[in-house]
């Protein structure tokens, strides 16, 4: 049995010595010192010793254990190291490599022109705000003098997610939640958002689209200011030479109501942006109606309002020559590299 050992010995430092992964070495470990190991397996047939040899041979297998562990654990470290260094050399970075440029993306237009129409109304003293998408019949229709069967319902074909919730048709349901939030404080805010339609999508309607309303809620606002803000506006979006016009309207929730209209670049000649009219139409407005007052808790007689709406990408549309709006959702990088 002192032979096996010795042999069993000889045998490991010789494996150890040769192993190059610590993976190896465990094995190693598992090989010769395991439940199901070599030393284990000499070990039980110390029974058929005598009792003098047993503790000779129970020495010398302990000692055998003890050796064949410092080597592996000595082994086992340089082994590792070797590893690590062989890992962090393959991850080295050269940091005097010149770094990778990143490909610069495009702005797309609609967000062109909200920017720019922000910019607009913000320096005319207007604010931002938002509302839901998802929203009640209340706020879209009812709150704007709808009410349930009214026949300008028909005007805006919506998509119902219950009988008593829509997705907005329009952004002017931001306008009753904000004059509801403020009453009965004066109000001018713009309300830029997306939109939804039951609309065919073609090369100038599309189910999803964005609205930027506006209102403006005080005491003696008058129509004339409308027109004023309103010419303000459309010169700075399309040019000082642009002329404006304002042909009456109706909306249910203004009243008097007006289209607003602004001259062509063609100066009159007619082209096919115009269709040969000489003149854009690019939004909707009116005085508020006294009932839309009246249903957020303002008292008609003692304030009055004016509110507006465009839709983004027809301004886009007219602003930057696009005949598609299909080409807005595509996302082309050789359309959006235009801008």
């Amino acid at each position: 049995m002192k032979e096996q050992l010795q042999v069993l010995k000889a045998e490991a430092l010789a494996e150890i010595g040769n192993a190059n992964e610590s993976k190896v070495l465990n094995e190693i470990r598992v090989k010769y010192l395991g439940k199901k190991g070599s030393l284990t397996a000499i070990l039980r047939g110390m029974g058929s010793l005598s009792a003098e040899e047993r503790p000779v041979i129970g020495e010398l297998a302990n000692k055998v254990r003890q050796e064949i562990e410092i080597a592996i654990d000595e082994r086992l470290i340089t082994v590792e190291a070797a590893e690590q260094a062989a890992i962090l050399a393959k991850e080295r970075i050269d940091i005097f490599l010149p770094g990778r440029q990143r490909k610069k993306g495009f702005p797309h237009p609609l967000q062109l022109v909200i920017e720019e129409i922000e910019e607009i109304f913000l320096g005319l003293g207007f604010t931002i705000a938002e509302g839901p998408e998802v929203e009640t019949d209340y706020h879209s229709f009812e709150a704007l003098n709808l009410p349930k069967n009214h026949p300008a319902r028909d005007m805006q074909d919506s998509l119902y997610i219950t009988q008593d919730i829509v997705l907005r048709p329009h952004t002017s349901p931001v306008q009753i939640r904000t004059m509801e939030k403020l009453n009965p404080q004066p109000i001018r805010i713009i309300a830029p958002g997306r939109v939804y339609r039951r609309d065919a999508l073609d090369a100038t309607h599309s189910p999803i689209f964005h609205q930027i309303e506006g209102l403006v809620v005080d005491e003696g606002i008058t129509f004339g200011d409308l027109k004023g803000i309103l010419t303000i506006f459309a010169k700075r979006l399309f040019g000082e030479d642009r002329q404006v016009r304002f042909r009456p309207s109706y909306f249910p929730f203004t009243e008097p109501s007006a289209e607003v209209d602004v001259s062509c670049g063609c100066n009159g000649k007619g082209c096919r942006i115009c269709k040969g009219s000489g003149w854009l139409e690019i939004l909707g407005a009116g005085s508020v109606n006294p009932v839309v007052l009246q249903m957020s808790k303002y008292d008609p007689d003692k304030v009055s309002g004016f509110a507006f709406g465009m839709g983004v990408e027809r301004i886009a549309m007219l602003k930057y020559e696009i005949n598609d709006i299909r080409v807005f959702l595509e996302n082309d990088q050789r359309f959006l590299a235009q801008f």
